[in-house]
């Protein structure tokens, strides 16, 4: 099967490169990675200490970035390296304070993964949740690398716990520890010998509490909301803004405001928006205008501002859960908010405690939302009692970057 997969990655290789001349993300995907090993080579002198951390994506990092934020502090003189797979990540976060060296993986051939190993010689390797790359890991076990997964979380239809997945299930050999989100995933992995496991949860709990501790204030959005009950609906996508629209059209009371920060920044899918909808709507780059405060519906057409408003929600509604799955429902739930979201939802564990708590409501047509958002406006003490439950939820399942820390810091005091 190694063989197999060798041939199949060098294949792919190939094809990718004849897409991105169609493709702009696959362009960026391959273009990204010409000449890693050059501008590796410029940035990591020999014999450097580096903490190399890989993230598949955006979403991973932000797991992965309280622990790197904290051994940044820990180890000055060490540097730090986040790669990347996919260009969401790298171009959003390749100038990213907290590391010295922010790279694109190169493709898992043979050939990339020893020189990528010899070129960065990392003292530990921390991958997280997931991207089990073979041959990048065949090089860090042969190197006797100290290599740890962080928030793993593993479920039975993956293909190491399948009859043919034994190749893939000794690529897991490479690890020295696991740190897992839960028991699922500890006795998954135990059923096929990995005993080196801590259930530590999952660390992005650690960083949604971090952001509720920074300064959220955003001064339009203090004058705008001052008085109002506020519903903050993030990351929606069209069917969610067309449920949303009906509801704000037909129902939505003088006492109430409405937040909307769409999924994708599409400037004429933006204007349709806000045509549909009847009460007075300004969008946010419009907010400097006179008397735009008097508006009843916000529409954000900005990126990197969702988590500062959802500090001003009374209630959060997130997107996503009428298509591919809803978007991240711990940001809301960090500020101690009553959710609705969609039906799909399965996917995600938090949602499905935070749904088992009744902090989390779920929608399934129009008529829902119009009964639950006229049940929880009328009902302050629902408000109060929901929102509770979610930042409860937060706090208890806090704690994992330290304990990931404490180990790092225990191995690197050892060696």
């Amino acid at each position: 099967m190694n063989f197999l997969y060798n041939i199949a990655i060098n294949i792919v290789g190939i094809i990718l490169k004849i897409l991105a001349i169609f493709n702009k993300k696959i362009k960026l995907f391959i273009d990204g990675r010409k000449k890693i090993f050059h501008k590796l080579k410029l940035q990591l002198v020999d014999n450097e200490k580096v903490i190399w951390f890989h993230c598949a994506s955006l979403g991973e990092f932000e797991q992965g970035r309280p622990i790197i934020e904290k051994l940044n502090v820990q180890y000055p003189t060490y540097k730090i390296l986040i790669t990347f797979f996919s260009p969401s990540g790298y171009e959003i976060r390749k100038d990213y304070t907290f590391a010295e060296v922010v790279s694109y993986l190169p493709l898992d051939t043979n050939r990339n993964s020893k020189k990528f190993i010899e070129i960065v010689n990392p003292k530990i390797a921390v991958f997280v949740k997931y991207e089990f790359w073979p041959n990048i890991l065949k090089e860090l076990k042969s190197k006797e690398i100290e290599t740890i997964l962080v928030s793993g979380t593993f479920r039975k239809d993956q293909v190491f716990f399948k009859w043919y997945g034994g190749w893939m299930k000794n690529s897991l050999r490479a690890f020295n520890h696991f740190f897992v989100q839960n028991e699922r995933s500890k006795t998954l992995l135990n059923d096929i010998g990995v005993k080196n496991i801590t259930v530590s949860g999952d660390t992005r709990f650690d960083r949604v509490f971090e952001i509720t501790q920074h300064d959220n204030h955003l001064e339009f959005m203090d004058e705008f909301t001052v008085s109002k009950q506020i519903l903050v609906a993030g990351s929606t996508w069209p069917k969610d803004e067309e449920l949303l629209t009906n509801y704000i059209n037909n129902h939505a009371s003088d006492a109430e405001k409405y937040i909307i920060a769409p999924h994708n920044i599409n400037l004429k899918e933006i204007d349709e928006l806000k045509q549909s909808i009847k009460k007075k709507t300004i969008l946010f780059s419009d907010k400097d205008k006179k008397n735009n405060i008097d508006a009843q519906v916000l529409i954000i057409d900005s990126i990197g501002i969702l988590t500062k408003v959802y500090s001003y929600a009374t209630i959060a509604y997130v997107g996503g859960g009428f298509g591919v799955g809803i978007h991240n429902i711990l940001e809301p739930a960090s500020f101690g908010l009553p959710i609705l979201i969609g039906p799909n939802y399965q996917k995600f564990n938090e949602a499905k405690e935070l749904v088992d708590l009744h902090a989390c409501k779920v929608i399934n047509n129009g008529s829902e939302l119009t009964s639950v958002l006229r049940g929880l406006f009328e009902n302050q003490e629902m408000i109060k009692n929901k929102g509770k439950e979610s930042r409860e939820y937060v706090l208890r399942n806090t704690g994992a970057s330290q304990k990931i820390i404490e180990h790092i810091i225990k191995y690197i005091s050892a060696n």
